[in-house]
């Protein structure tokens, strides 16, 4: 029982730690690095929405409640991560309505389930023989968030290093962390096989 549990949390885990599947960790970064570690309860308020877009995508496809074109959700993934490096350029700098949850959070949200959507077939198979996928489902969850965790607090705490020791300004680090995260996954979006 333990076994299963702890299975297939890391299987949520190695989702997200894939080397292969890079783009998730490159969404993390730029959903990150605009705060810092008095944030964290924000980050980690996104980062949840996140993972609840993610698992409510999941769900969706687990029970066929949804099928999707698999080529449009592949270059639909690179946009999320576009758009939300390009938000972060264009809002470097002005001030931050941190109180307001709005937009940023349900566009996470959104994000999310576009993610969830590219992994949904390899989960459905994985999720295919298992009598409880519900149960399934909340494990892989919990496998995520705790990835992501780990992710973002690895991005608070590199922009941390290099704003205190290396005196990099705020608004440097966000602008070059978002511009090469754009820079990354622009190929990604020219080489999709939604054109070819």
């Amino acid at each position: 029982m333990l076994d299963n549990f702890w299975f297939n949390v890391q299987y949520g885990m190695n989702h997200v730690l894939d080397i292969n599947g890079y783009d998730h960790v490159l969404f993390l970064m730029v959903l990150a690095v605009p705060y810092l570690f008095k944030d964290w309860k924000r980050v980690l308020l996104l980062v949840s929405m996140f993972t609840l877009g993610h698992t409510l995508s999941l769900v969706l496809a687990a029970y066929s409640i949804v099928t999707v074109n698999g080529k449009l959700v592949e270059f639909l993934i690179p946009i999320t991560i576009l758009i939300t490096a390009i938000y972060n350029v264009f809002t470097t700098g002005k001030k931050a309505k941190s109180n307001k949850i709005g937009l940023l959070f349900f566009t996470t949200l959104f994000f999310g389930i576009v993610h969830g959507l590219g992994f949904a077939r390899e989960f459905k198979m994985f999720s295919g023989k298992s009598e409880n996928k519900l149960e399934l489902l909340i494990e892989f969850a919990l496998g995520i968030e705790l990835a992501q965790v780990i992710i973002v607090f690895v991005v608070l705490f590199i922009g941390f290093l290099c704003q205190t020791i290396f005196r990099v300004t705020r608004r440097d680090w966000i602008m070059v962390i978002s511009s090469v995260v754009a820079g990354l996954v622009i190929p990604m979006i020219m080489g999709s096989d939604l054109f070819n």
